[in-house]
C-alpha cells in the first residue's frame, strides 16, 4: 500500500485537456496537469462505449478542473487519509499533545479503520459514515463524538488537497443516544467523590506512603496527576503561601528522541494543558505543612547521597524518588489502590480526587467561577452530577478546606530556622500557625539510615528501567 506521504500533493497550476481518442479499445480523454515547478502528470479517462457519454465526462471533469475541484489521486484509501493526517498534518503541530495524539490513533486503529478503512475516498457517502456512527454507539459513549471530529477534520483536509469532491461528513449528525457536550461543562458524578469524612480517613492513612503528597495535593488543592509531578519547590512561595503551576510532566511529541534519556520518555517537562492551567494558588496550611515535611526529606536525602553509583539527582521535583528522579504517571496507581482498600472506600480514579476537591468546595458554597479558576479552567459550569463558571479565589476556597486541614501541626520555629538557612529568606509565622501545638525538631545534622526496602525499591526501579521511579 503506497502511503499518501509518497504522492505529491502539490496543487496543479495549468492544465490541458486531449480530444476524445482510442484508449485501451474504448473511447476516452487525457487530462494533463502542469505544476510550478515545471512537472506535469497525466489522467486519463477511459472506459466509454459512446462518443457522447465520453463528451460528457469530459465537459464535466472540464469543469472540476476549471472551478479547481479536480480530483488527482483518485485511488486513495480512507485509512491512507487518516494516517497521513495524524502523523503528517496534526502531528507536527507545536499545539497538537501526546494525549491526544494517542487517543486520536487509538481512535483511527481500533474504531473507524477496521469499519471503513478499506473503502476508496471517493466512494465515501453519508450512508457509510451514519452506519459507522450508529454502530460505534451501541457500545461506547465519547468514541462516536471523538471519530466525527477526527472525520471531518481528516475530510476537510482531503478537500483542500482535492483529494475528494465534497466533504461527505457534512451534514451526518450522530445518533440520538449519543448526547451532546454542554459548552465548557465538565459534569461531576457525585458517587465518584469521596465525602469529608472519608478524605480524612485516606489522609490519614497515607501518612508514611510514598503517595502521600500525591495524595495531599490532588484532594486539598484539586492538582492533576500531571501537574503534581511535574511540581517543583521552586514553584513554590514559602513567605506568601504560594504555589504557582506552570509545566506538567508527560510526553513531549516533537522532542528530539535521541536527547532524551532512558525511561524519561513520559517525564519530560512539557506545557500546562491549557492557557488557564498557568495559576497561582494560595497553600492552605495542612498542604503547606506537608510541603516543608516533603522538603526536609529531599534534604536529607541530597546531603547523604553525594557520591557512589546512587547520586541524588537535584532537579528539584516535589513529588520524586529518594533518590530525586521525577515519578512516571502511572507510578501512583498500585500504592492508590493499596491505600483505598486499606481505607475501606470505594475505588475512584485517581482523577476523580479531583473533583472530590470540587464537590467539598461547591458544598461550602465557594463562587464557582472561583474554583473554576483553582482548576485551571478557563471557564466552566460545574454541577454535580456536574463542574462550574473570576472572583479572586482560592481565598475562599482556602478557608472551605482549612477547617478540617487544620487538624494537622503546622510549621514550628525549628522549621521556620530551617527555611531561612535553606532559602536565605526571613519567614513571618502566621498568628494561627504560632498559637497551634506544633513538634519540634531537634537543631543540627542529622545522618539518617535509609537502607531500607523502599529505598531497594527505589534502586530497583531505576536500575531496571521499569520507568516507574
Amino acid at each position: 500500500m503506497m502511503g499518501l506521504e509518497e504522492l505529491d500533493l502539490q496543487s496543479y497550476v495549468d492544465y490541458k485537456v486531449s480530444e476524445i481518442m482510442e484508449l485501451k479499445n474504448k473511447l476516452g480523454f487525457r487530462v494533463t496537469l502542469i505544476y510550478a515547478d515545471g512537472s506535469t502528470k497525466i489522467r486519463e479517462h477511459g472506459g466509454f462505449t459512446k462518443k457522447a457519454d465520453a463528451n460528457a465526462e469530459k465537459n464535466s471533469v472540464i469543469s472540476q478542473l476549471h472551478s479547481g475541484v479536480y480530483v488527482v489521486h483518485n485511488k486513495v484509501k480512507v485509512k491512507e487519509l487518516l494516517v497521513y493526517w495524524l502523523e503528517y498534518v496534526m502531528k507536527p503541530e507545536e499545539t497538537f499533545k501526546a494525549n491526544s495524539y494517542h487517543t486520536y490513533k487509538n481512535c483511527i486503529d481500533k474504531h473507524i479503520n477496521p469499519k471503513i478503512g478499506n473503502l476508496r475516498l471517493l466512494s465515501l457517502n453519508q450512508g457509510h459514515l451514519s452506519k459507522l456512527y450508529k454502530e460505534l454507539a451501541t457500545e461506547y459513549v465519547s468514541i462516536p463524538r471523538l471519530a466525527k471530529t477526527i472525520l471531518n477534520t481528516a475530510m476537510t483536509y482531503a478537500l483542500g488537497k482535492r483529494l475528494i469532491l465534497n466533504n461527505p461528513c457534512k451534514d451526518v449528525g450522530l445518533p440520538k443516544n449519543v448526547k451532546k457536550n454542554e459548552y465548557h461543562t465538565l459534569k461531576i458524578k457525585e458517587t465518584n467523590t469521596y465525602t469529608l469524612e472519608q478524605v480524612k480517613t485516606i489522609l490519614r492513612l497515607a501518612k508514611g506512603s510514598k503517595i502521600y503528597m500525591q495524595m495531599v495535593l490532588a484532594l486539598l488543592m484539586g492538582l492533576r496527576c500531571s501537574e503534581i509531578n511535574g511540581l517543583k519547590y521552586s514553584d513554590i512561595d514559602f513567605v506568601h503561601h504560594k504555589m504557582r503551576l506552570q509545566r506538567q510532566l508527560g510526553e513531549d511529541l516533537h522532542a528530539d528522541k535521541e536527547t532524551i534519556a532512558p525511561n524519561m520518555k513520559t517525564k519530560q517537562e512539557v506545557p500546562l494543558k491549557t492557557k488557564a492551567s498557568y495559576r497561582y494558588l494560595d497553600i492552605p496550611d495542612y498542604v503547606y505543612c506537608a510541603l516543608l515535611e516533603e522538603r526536609k526529606k529531599y534534604e536529607k536525602n541530597r546531603s547523604r547521597r553525594q557520591h557512589g553509583k546512587w547520586v541524588f539527582q537535584d532537579l528539584n521535583y516535589v513529588c520524586c524518588s529518594s533518590y530525586g528522579r521525577p515519578r512516571s504517571r502511572s507510578y501512583h496507581y498500585e500504592h492508590y489502590v493499596k491505600l483505598i482498600k486499606e481505607a475501606g472506600v470505594p475505588h475512584i480514579t485517581f482523577h476523580d480526587l479531583r473533583h472530590t476537591y470540587t464537590t467539598i468546595l461547591m458544598k461550602n458554597d465557594i463562587n464557582q467561577r472561583a474554583i473554576a479558576n483553582a482548576l485551571g479552567h478557563s471557564k466552566s459550569i460545574i454541577t454535580v452530577d456536574t463542574y462550574t463558571d473570576m472572583k479572586m479565589i482560592i481565598e475562599d476556597c482556602v478557608e472551605a478546606m482549612q477547617e478540617f486541614i487544620s487538624e494537622v501541626h503546622p510549621y514550628d520555629a525549628t522549621d521556620k530556622q530551617m527555611l531561612e538557612n535553606m532559602f536565605q529568606e526571613k519567614l513571618v509565622l502566621k498568628e494561627q500557625q504560632r498559637k497551634m501545638n506544633c513538634i519540634h525538631y531537634i537543631p543540627g545534622i542529622i545522618i539518617y539510615d535509609y537502607s531500607d526496602v523502599d529505598e531497594m525499591e527505589d534502586i530497583a526501579e531505576w536500575h531496571m528501567g521499569k520507568g516507574a521511579a
